[in-house]
């Protein structure tokens, strides 16, 4: 067995442990959510309950990443786009996840563009980029967090403001580097970009792919990602 036959094996080891994985915290997550709802009202909020919920939906983001990465590496991630109405979709996003917003007191809100009421995208992928990109505004969002749907010459532009700090400025510079290393400080290892990119390049129109962009300030103040779709 050569080198390449080596890699492929263990790359095809994590990825079925990885989906274990997944399939365990689902089963994790319906058991708390069923224990939950036996407990008092008075002992179903707090902080600790915040963390458990962020948490929960951190967890099954990086494994649905992680699952999405290997697939595409082995081109077993076929695009199936579709139209979709936006308003529609975005409220999707935002209901997964109300109760972390709830529990960390942020008010989320969307606004659609509505001379751009129809997307044109695969509608699962899509969702797993933004799901991960709303847990990361949540982890850094202080009050706010807000999804804008607009059309910038042809492409259709989802973006995730927040009101925290903002990105950082080396993270700014290094974005066409989306695989930038663990950040000790953050946690960040860059894949979050990595595979949102990936994502988008899968969408193509006429030549053109799709892509991702980071910056600060926006109507919110604080960090802005954006996912381009053509």
């Amino acid at each position: 067995m050569n080198h390449d036959e080596q890699a492929l094996d263990f790359s095809t080891v994590i990825a079925s442990t990885v989906h274990d994985m997944k399939n365990s915290l689902a089963m994790l997550m319906q058991a708390h959510s069923q224990w939950l709802a036996r407990l008092p009202h008075e002992l179903r909020e707090g902080s600790e309950q915040g963390v458990i919920d962020f948490e929960f939906a951190h967890l099954n983001g990086m494994l649905v990443q992680l699952l999405g990465l290997y697939k595409l590496g082995v081109n077993q991630l076929p695009l199936q786009p579709a139209y979709h109405e936006l308003d529609d979709f975005i409220e999707a996003q935002l209901a997964a996840h109300q109760e972390v917003f709830a529990s960390r007191g942020i008010i989320a809100t969307y606004e659609v563009d509505p001379l751009s009421p129809l997307g044109f995208f695969d509608r699962e992928l899509v969702a797993s980029v933004l799901g991960n990109c709303i847990n990361n505004a949540i982890r850094y969002a202080r009050e706010s967090l807000l999804i804008t749907v607009s059309d910038e010459a042809g492409q259709l532009v989802l973006s995730i403001n927040d009101d925290g700090d903002g990105y950082p400025f080396e993270m700014l510079e290094r974005q066409a580097d989306y695989v930038q290393g663990i950040n000790h400080s953050s946690g960040s290892t860059g894949l979050g970009l990595y595979f949102a990119n990936r994502i988008a390049a899968l969408h193509q129109r006429n030549g053109v792919e799709g892509r991702t962009e980071i910056r600060n300030g926006g109507t919110l103040g604080g960090g802005v990602f954006s996912l381009y779709l053509p």
